[in-house]
C-alpha cells in the first residue's frame, strides 16, 4: 500500500537551512521556518522535513571513543549541531499545525525516544535516518506507534536493511517506504548509484521505494528525474532558498527553480510514457496504411492461370491484401486479367 496519494511524493528538508535564512535575513528560527514552507509549497514540493533532537541524546561526549573518524574531537561534532537543535516540542507543534493549514504534510526525523514521544502526537508519518539504521531499540520504539515510516538506508548492507524491516514487521504492520541513500555529504555523481533503487526494489516488493539526496543538484535535475524513472516513488532532498548559504547542508540543496526543473521533467515522462501495453495508436493508423505493403501483381496475369510465388511481389501502401496472408493466394486460379503492379484482392480469383 502506498504511504502517500502522489507520485513522485517530494519531500523538502529544511531543517538546517532554516536557521542559517534566519541568521542572514535577521528573523527569527520561526519566521525562517515558515517562510521556507511557503517557500516549498508555492513551486510544488509536497512535504517538508524537520529534524528533531537535543544534541545532548545523540553525541556522546567522550573523546576517546570517536580515533580516527573524520572528526578531530567529541567536542567538533557536539559543537557542529547544537546550533540546529533550538525547536522542541512547542515549535514543532506550531510548525506541524501551520502545515496542517496551508496544506501541507509536515514531517520531522526524530534521533531520539523524546522526540518520536512528542512528534507522534501531531505526525503521521515517522521518518528514521540513516545513523539510526542499526538502531534496533529505537526502531522498534518507532514502530511501536504504529504509523508508517520512511526508512532511510545510507551506508547500510543489504543485511542491516532487512534487519530493520524485519524488526518494524515484528512490532507494527504500518507501511514502509524503503529509501536509498548515500552517507556522503554531498554525493558525487559517480557516487549517486541509482541503480540501487532496482536492488531495494527487487529485495522489498511489497513496500514502497523512494531516495534521498545529497548529490549537488544538476541544471537539468536529471538525478532526481532519474531516480523517479528508476521507481523511487518518493523524494526527498535539502531545500534552501538561498544556495549562496554557508550551511553545512546548502551545497546540495535544492531551490524552487530546481524543483519547477524537476516538475517539469515529470510531465514530460508522463507525457511520452503512455500506455503500458503495446498496440497501435490513433496516430499512426493512416501511416500504417501508408508504409506497409501488399501483395501486388509482379507481371500481367491472365484469367485462368494458377498464382505461383513468381507471380507476386510486395509493395505500399498496405491498403490491400497483407503479405501475411501470402499463403492464401499461392495457388489460386485468376478469373480476371491482372495487370502488372496492381494491388491484388481476393475478388480476383
Amino acid at each position: 500500500m502506498k504511504v502517500f496519494n502522489k507520485t513522485p511524493f517530494l519531500i523538502a528538508d529544511i531543517s538546517i537551512n532554516l536557521f542559517e535564512f534566519a541568521n542572514q535575513e535577521k528573523i527569527s528560527a520561526m519566521d525562517a521556518a515558515k517562510f521556507l514552507i511557503d517557500e516549498a509549497q508555492s513551486c510544488g514540493i509536497d512535504a517538508v522535513m524537520f529534524q528533531s533532537y537535543d544534541v545532548e541524546n545523540i553525541i556522546s561526549r567522550d573523546t576517546n571513543a570517536y580515533g580516527d573518524l573524520l572528526v578531530d574531537s567529541a567536542n567538533f561534532y557536539f559543537d557542529s549541531l547544537r546550533p540546529y537543535d533550538k525547536f522542541g516540542v512547542g515549535e514543532f507543534r506550531e510548525l506541524a499545525t501551520y502545515c496542517k493549514e496551508i496544506g501541507m504534510v509536515f514531517l520531522s526525523t526524530p534521533h531520539d525516544m523524546e522526540s518520536v514521544d512528542y512528534l507522534d502526537e501531531f505526525m503521521d508519518i515517522f521518518k528514521v535516518s540513516s545513523s539510526d539504521l542499526t538502531n534496533i531499540p529505537f526502531i522498534k520504539h518507532v514502530a511501536s506507534k504504529n504509523k508508517p515510516i520512511i526508512l532511510s538506508t545510507g551506508g547500510a548492507t543489504l543485511v542491516e536493511i532487512k534487519n530493520a524491516v524485519r524488526t518494524i514487521e515484528e512490532v507494527s504492520t504500518c507501511d514502509i517506504v524503503v529509501m536509498h541513500s548515500i552517507l556522503s555529504f554531498p554525493t558525487e555523481y559517480e557516487d549517486a548509484n541509482l541503480l540501487m533503487i532496482k536492488d531495494l526494489e527487487q529485495n522489498f516488493p511489497d513496500y514502497e521505494i523512494g531516495y534521498s539526496d545529497h548529490t549537488r543538484p544538476d541544471k537539468s535535475m536529471m538525478v532526481l528525474t532519474t531516480a523517479f524513472n528508476y521507481g523511487a516513488t518518493v523524494i526527498e532532498k535539502h531545500f534552501t532558498f538561498d544556495k549562496n548559504l554557508k550551511g553545512i547542508d546548502s551545497e546540495y540543496a535544492m531551490d524552487a527553480d530546481d524543483v519547477i526543473a524537476f516538475k517539469r521533467n515529470i510531465l514530460f515522462l508522463s507525457k511520452i510514457s503512455g500506455r503500458k501495453n503495446k498496440q497501435p495508436l490513433i496516430c499512426e493508423s493512416l501511416t500504417r496504411k501508408e508504409v506497409r505493403k501488399s501483395i501486388v501483381a509482379k507481371t500481367d496475369i491472365k484469367k485462368g492461370d494458377i498464382i505461383k510465388e513468381s507471380d507476386i511481389t510486395f509493395k505500399r501502401p498496405g491498403t490491400g491484401i497483407s503479405p501475411s496472408q501470402v499463403d492464401e493466394i499461392i495457388g489460386k486460379v485468376a478469373v480476371v486479367d491482372i495487370s502488372k503492379d496492381t494491388l491484388i484482392n481476393f475478388e480476383m480469383f
